[in-house]
């Protein structure tokens, strides 16, 4: 499931991530590695989201999170 799909409140794991190596560098910099979990708070309507990964808040663009294979946390 990519990041993109998914609902807010809820949590997710990292599966992968298939974006440029800078852009991939940029977010494991920021703690997004595979495993790590990261909740959606809030979805815009043009595709935005804000998610929560190892207590930072960030916003992520529709474009990178299509790019983001996640799945559901148990």
């Amino acid at each position: 499931m990519k990041l993109s799909d998914t609902a807010p409140g809820r949590l997710f794991y990292v599966a992968g991530l298939d974006l440029p190596n800078e852009l991939s560098r940029r977010l494991e910099a920021l703690g997004m590695i595979e495993g790590s979990t990261v909740k959606v708070l809030r979805r815009k309507r043009r595709g935005a989201m804000i998610i929560t990964v190892r207590g930072t808040r960030f916003a992520l663009g529709r474009s990178i999170a299509e790019h983001i294979s996640v799945r559901e946390a148990v």
